[in-house]
């Protein structure tokens, strides 16, 4: 396929080359595959009066409307929407091609046959967590499942695996990007692992034991929950020597959550871990990495695979497209996909520096990549504090600076009415376990003046437990993505909050006017 052919070259090529290069694909693409056998953009493309001739440019995308989840869900009309997005190829257009032709010739209709349904044909599927709206199936070909192989395969390249390192994939067994792609990751690497299923089906102890026999030298994992294995393993004073990476994915990863990762693995007896998040979303079918910094460094970006798609940042409140450098939401555009694909994908994700073509600090590639913190959209949340006006919260922030305060370990922010009626206003209740000597007032006073200083606002209560009491809270080993905020005002929460243990408590009092 075209995209193995230019992979080596894509790591050096300027940005207008690299434009250049996508236009042609996004051309070829649009003609070849996506308008000819997608439903759904035979009508987008009918209806606005476009055709693949429009598109030779990267800017071009700007005439194509956005795609976003909602016109993936099933509707009472149309129940399952979205197969529409699946690209179902007619044989009778295939077989006229020339490449399939000439093929048929050299080598037989049979294998011909084979290998277009090999192109084509869905044989697997991951999907969206559904935890804002239903789950959205993507499905995908062997085309698409090679396609994982080389991402992912990229993202061990960065970090310089090779075969004498061994991997533990500790994320959750399930339909679900992050799993697969450091499953192929090992495999196109031909690095040995061994898959755990994360907390749901090994435990918190079984993982451990897992490292002790295995003595990885990658762990893979949730970022909650990789705290709390490596939190175990220190509370039972065992040595987990060896370790050089953690591979990070399906959360956000804070500056402060890098640092006490690196601080437990020291405390294990593996000093100068290398922490590096991966950014990836369900409706690409592919991830990207961070190039590993040395301590010290600030993050190089997330390189991305410009053979393969197309990123755009926009300006979220208007649509258009952000210069280079600036912030905006994440849509992106696929060159390679077969099976599920949306174009000019809306992901809802805001990167705080958007894109950039400069060389890379660490390694010196000038792939384009993501720079800055990525939040999503539906962390915002509005919040009563008075009776007649509202204040956006941008929970993303208030997890990194509580991830930032020295001494605290894992926490649960809690979204409550007063009193438990929905008529009352908002309260945010923290639950949270200490590390360290600090005591439960100086941290008490250390979050709230932060609160204060970067929110305007003070936690109602603050709730101090143990770490195993915040286990239970985030629902590690049993949710598929551990709870870090719970939104238990009574319009928002499907049950009664769960029962908890009695915690210590320090009562702040809120202080907006």
């Amino acid at each position: 396929m075209a995209h193995t052919q230019l992979t080596r070259k894509w790591p050096s090529l300027d940005k207008e080359t690299t434009l250049e290069l996508q236009g042609r694909k996004l051309h070829a693409y649009l003609r070849d595959c996506v308008l000819p056998f997608s439903l759904h953009y035979q009508k987008i493309f009918a209806e606005h009066g476009l055709s693949a001739s429009d598109f030779r440019a990267v800017n071009d995308l700007t005439k194509l409307p956005f795609t976003r989840k909602e016109d993936l869900l099933s509707t009472p009309e149309a129940p399952r929407k979205a197969l529409d997005f699946v690209l179902k190829p007619d044989p009778a257009v295939l077989a006229k091609r020339p490449g399939v032709i000439l093929r048929s010739l050299l080598r037989g209709r049979a294998h011909e046959k084979d290998r277009l349904e090999r192109e084509w044909r869905p044989t697997f599927m991951t999907s969206t967590t559904g935890r804002s709206t239903e789950p959205v199936a993507f499905l995908y070909s062997q085309h698409d499942i090679r396609n994982l192989g080389i991402g992912s395969g990229r993202i061990a390249d960065f970090g310089k695996r090779n075969s004498d390192d061994r991997m533990l994939n500790m994320f959750p067994f399930a339909p679900h990007l992050a799993f697969w792609y450091m499953y192929y990751s090992s495999i196109q690497n031909n690095i040995f692992a061994l898959a755990t299923g994360g907390g749901k089906v090994m435990g918190t102890e079984g993982n451990l034991r897992a490292i002790q026999k295995l003595r990885p030298t990658v762990l893979a994992a949730m970022p909650t929950f990789v705290y709390h294995v490596l939190t175990q393993a220190v509370e039972e004073k065992l040595r987990l020597e060896g370790i050089k990476t953690i591979l990070l994915g399906g959360e956000k990863v804070a500056d402060g959550t890098r640092r006490k990762l690196a601080e437990l693995c020291v405390q294990l007896g593996s000093p100068g871990v290398q922490v590096v998040a991966t950014y990836g979303f369900t409706e690409a079918k592919l991830a990207w990495g961070e190039c590993p910094f040395p301590p010290g460094h600030q993050p190089t970006g997330y390189h991305t695979y410009p053979d393969m798609g197309i990123f755009e940042v926009i300006d979220p409140e208007n649509g258009t497209v952000q210069p280079e450098g600036k912030g905006g939401e994440i849509v992106w555009t696929p060159l390679e996909a077969r099976g599920t694909v949306v174009l000019r994908y809306r992901t809802g994700d805001f990167i705080e520096q958007g894109l950039t073509y400069e060389p890379c600090d660490c390694c010196g590639h000038r792939m384009p990549r993501l720079m800055g913190k990525i939040s999503r959209v539906s962390d915002f949340r509005s919040l009563r504090f008075q009776k007649v006006k509202g204040t956006i919260i941008d929970f993303n922030e208030l997890e990194h600076l509580l991830d930032d305060v020295r001494g605290v370990g894992s926490w649960q922010i809690e979204l409550r009415k007063a009193h438990d009626d929905p008529l009352e206003i908002d309260e945010i209740v923290l639950h949270v376990s200490r590390t360290g000597d600090s005591t439960e007032a100086a941290l008490t006073a250390a979050i709230a003046n932060l609160m204060q200083a970067h929110f305007e606002i003070r936690p109602n209560r603050i709730d101090f437990h143990s770490e195993e009491e915040i286990r239970g809270l985030q629902k590690v080993g049993v949710s598929l993505k551990e709870q870090k905020l719970v939104d238990n005002r009574p319009a928002a929460r499907p049950a009664p909050f769960p029962p908890r243990p009695a915690p210590s408590s320090q009562h702040l009092q809120e202080s907006n006017p």
